[in-house]
């Protein structure tokens, strides 16, 4: 039985862990910084007090922690997996950090035999809940095969982007377009509300018309009703676009409106919202507009 070592069991990686072990992989857990969901457990995933521990005897490695910080001490922190790997193993970094960075890990993580992919997700929970998350891949074609069963069992639209770091530079695209989706739908239901039109009723229209988006229709329900609970941070999502700005930066390229929706998660972080989630961008468009389309 093939053995995944899965490392970082939050939001995303609880349902993504539990659809590994739905598909019949045997899962080793890290213990070091939570203890594992009793899901994973009572579904036969062994537990280790280190995430060293957890790697020596698996055949895949997948992390899905928050930011490249908490990826580099995986890999090389005091207890991280680095002296646990070899040519029989395959690091799989499913958490969305720096592309730059992320070169750097695979070719340290390349000298000890082992192999390295970078697969950022974009889906969301309800993605990774039901298995339908798009899987961004940077890596070897050879490697992204043999994981490529593991990708199967998580979602559903999966694609080799290019070499390492190209996964990463993918979701960063990715996370600017959502971005400046929701701050669209935002835009466009606070401005029918405030014209006095209902936003519920001027949402369903455009489901229909050219302005339909995932994001009109998951996020801009949300928004309707006032449900901000994560989802996706705000907070994470303020991370991405750090990556893309300062990204842009170094290569020159203007991101004027990725700047707009990143000052406007701001003006939300600055009301305590950092951990709601990201469509609640439409509290900032309603504060400067002094407009609540739910007449709160």
């Amino acid at each position: 039985m093939t053995t995944i070592a899965f490392i970082g069991t939050g939001i995303m990686g609880k349902p993504m862990a539990e659809n590994l072990q739905k598909a019949g992989y045997q899962l080793h857990l890290s213990e070091r910084r939570s203890s594992a969901p009793n899901t994973l457990k009572e579904g036969g995933a062994k537990t280790f007090a280190t995430h060293r521990e957890a790697v020596q005897d698996a055949d895949f490695i997948i992390i899905m922690v928050p930011d490249t910080p908490q990826v580099d001490e995986v890999l090389f922190g005091a207890e991280g997996i680095e002296a646990a790997l070899d040519a029989s193993k395959t690091v799989i970094d499913m958490s969305s950090i720096s592309p730059i960075e992320t070169k750097q890990f695979a070719a340290r993580v390349k000298e000890s035999g082992a192999a390295y992919l970078d697969a950022p997700v974009s889906g969301g929970e309800v993605g990774a809940i039901n298995a339908t998350l798009t899987i961004m891949v940077g890596g070897a074609e050879t490697d992204f095969e043999k994981a490529f069963p593991l990708f199967g069992a998580m979602g559903q639209n999966i694609n080799l982007v290019g070499d390492c770091g190209a996964g990463q530079v993918c979701k960063v695209a990715n996370q600017i377009i959502v971005a400046l989706n929701i701050e669209a739908v935002s835009e466009a239901l606070v401005f029918a509300s405030k014209a006095g039109a209902d936003p519920a009723r001027i949402r369903n229209a455009l489901l229909g018309g050219f302005a339909n988006s995932k994001v009109l229709e998951v996020h801009g329900e949300r928004m309707v009703k006032g449900t901000f609970d994560p989802g996706f941070r705000i907070r994470l999502h303020q991370k991405d676009l750090n990556l893309a700005l300062t990204g842009a930066k170094a290569l020159g390229v203007a991101l004027p409106n990725t700047q707009s929706a990143q000052d406007l998660f701001g003006l939300c972080a600055e009301q305590g919202g950092q951990d709601w989630d990201h469509s609640a961008l439409i509290k900032a468009i309603e504060s400067l507009s002094d407009h609540n389309i739910r007449g709160e």
